[in-house]
């Protein structure tokens, strides 16, 4: 069997080692801090599938095609949605304690879900509990983990991934050689000034991928999440409170989210997104108002306990006035190219979750879609992991969406900067050029002024965490700046103020028959 190296503790990784084990594979395991931090733990609407008798996986593969914007890959979305049950079910034998009602699994409604399709566990902490489970599972199973350790390249030998060049926790640069990597690094959230994910969202595993040659797609495509707590730090109110009842106001206390979509405040994100930008806008940048008085404290309590407290922490009792919300980079459609099974076009590379571009989210993920494709394609990876041959490379291409929908990018590599010229970059001021110029809203004048300051700084010798990082970030940032620039037109959460598309919202659902 072959020796395996995961890179990533979030949900996709814990479930691909956990599987890779099982099937007998040596497994070893790589997180940058502890195993039990990363963007799953924060994860708080839940996780959709189609579990209950009115629905079905027709339903939410309709409801996920529409909120894609016409991007979404058919294919993918249909596994996504007809092996998701039973993902689902592998989750409460891992020991995940879904909430329950008098019916059975008690289940809320996101928005352009045509049905509530959504599982919580303890309200509004499914992502933790998902994690504790997992976490635990490993540490029962013979995964070998090294915690605060960070991959810094890929080891590619003769056109295939071998291994990897990981930052130890005591600073040393050590080789790890593997049958098989899989890059389970999550999203790079840290590229905008404000984000909901953890400081460890730095996109690692992407940068790493395109250094070592894999193919990337969709980069453009950010969901920014309509309503962080408008505090440092920004902190997730989930959607899951709109689907309760909340509605959005502006400064003077009217709704508006009408005048943007049919379906108000659970239009689709991009949609919300948008238009609480342009209210904040108008209103001379003060945040918007997320007004959840009409649930009751009682309720909020008890369906969302990890955020009535962060609400009240921050000093707001959100029960009797409604609470300060801003947008915030949240999620990542686009990354690593892989085909159904997690594989790149890279030999012996593979790549799950967040980081991975399966096409299943298209131009806008639908809600609680996230943790439902981590476990989808890493239980497919683990699988894939173990299987002998693997399908020639020229078929996986052919075969994707990717080479149809993403327009042509210009070589990064010939660039002044990826050469090594121009002034040391800096973190804050690449955040805040990325948020004015590749965030909500973009146009051509923005992107060429961002990537020629892009183009301008260097990127700093790796010398540490921080420094790898940066790397990271700024190799990011130049390719999601130039993949802006290549799709003129708006579709689903890239939109450019400069298209003849702009003012064509994304499709409303339409209900499956």
């Amino acid at each position: 069997m072959p020796s395996v190296l995961v890179v990533g503790g979030g949900i996709a990784g814990l479930w691909t080692a956990v599987r890779a084990a099982e099937a007998g594979c040596t497994v070893e395991l790589v997180t940058k801090t502890e195993l039990a931090e990363g963007s799953t733990r924060y994860a708080q609407g839940g996780i959709a599938a189609a579990l209950f008798p009115d629905d079905s996986a027709e339903r939410h593969y309709a409801d996920t095609i529409a909120a894609g914007a016409g991007l979404a890959d058919p294919e993918v979305v249909r596994v996504l949605c007809e092996e998701g049950p039973a993902r689902v079910r592998d989750l409460i034998r891992f020991g995940v304690g879904f909430d329950r009602d008098e019916s059975g699994l008690e289940r809320g409604l996101e928005a352009a879900h045509s049905r509530a399709r959504i599982v919580h566990a303890g309200g509004d902490a499914t992502g933790a509990a998902i994690e504790a489970a997992l976490v635990a599972t490993v540490r029962r199973r013979s995964v070998a983990v090294h915690e605060r350790t960070m991959l810094l390249d890929l080891l590619v030998e003769g056109g295939a991934v071998v291994g990897a060049v990981l930052l130890g926790a005591d600073g040393t640069i050590v080789e790890r050689r593997a049958d098989r990597v899989v890059l389970a690094t999550g999203g790079a959230g840290q590229l905008y000034l404000h984000t909901t994910n953890p400081g460890v969202a730095t996109g690692d595993g992407v940068a790493a991928a395109a250094r070592a040659g894999a193919e990337l797609a969709d980069l453009e495509f950010v969901q920014f999440h309509p309503t962080a707590l408008a505090v440092p730090g920004t902190p997730l109110i989930s959607e899951a409170v709109r689907g309760e009842g909340a509605v959005l106001r502006d400064a003077s206390g009217r709704r508006f989210l009408a005048e943007a979509h049919p379906l108000a405040e659970l239009a689709p994100r991009d949609v919300v997104a948008r238009a609480v930008w342009r209210t904040m806008a108008g209103q001379a940048g003060a945040p918007v108002l997320l007004d959840a008085t009409a649930l009751g404290g009682k309720a909020l309590a008890r369906r969302f306990p990890g955020l009535d407290r962060i609400v009240r922490d921050a000093g707001f009792d959100w029960s009797r006035d409604p609470i300060p919300v801003t947008p915030a980079a949240h999620y990542a459609m686009g990354g690593i190219v892989v085909d159904l099974d997690a594989r790149t076009t890279l030999p012996n590379l593979f790549a799950v979750g967040e980081c991975a571009r399966t096409g299943v989210h298209g131009a806008n993920r639908l809600a609680s879609n996230s943790l439902l494709e981590a476990a989808v394609f890493a239980e497919r990876a683990a699988r894939a992991l173990v299987a002998t041959p693997a399908p020639e490379l020229p078929d996986f291409h052919e075969s994707r969406a990717s080479r149809d929908l993403s327009p042509d990018l210009p070589d990064f590599h010939e660039s002044r900067a990826s050469r090594g010229g121009g002034r040391a970059m800096d973190r804050g001021a690449l955040r805040a050029l990325m948020w004015d110029a590749a965030g909500l809203e973009r146009s051509a004048a923005g992107l060429e002024a961002a990537a020629s300051v892009l183009a301008s700084w260097r990127a700093p010798e790796v010398r540490d965490r921080p420094s790898a990082e940066d790397r990271n970030l700024l190799e990011l940032a130049r390719r999601t700046v130039a993949a802006a620039l290549a799709r003129t037109a708006s579709v689903g959460a890239h939109f450019r103020t400069d298209s003849v598309t702009a003012q064509i919202p994304s499709a409303p659902f339409e209900e499956a028959a």
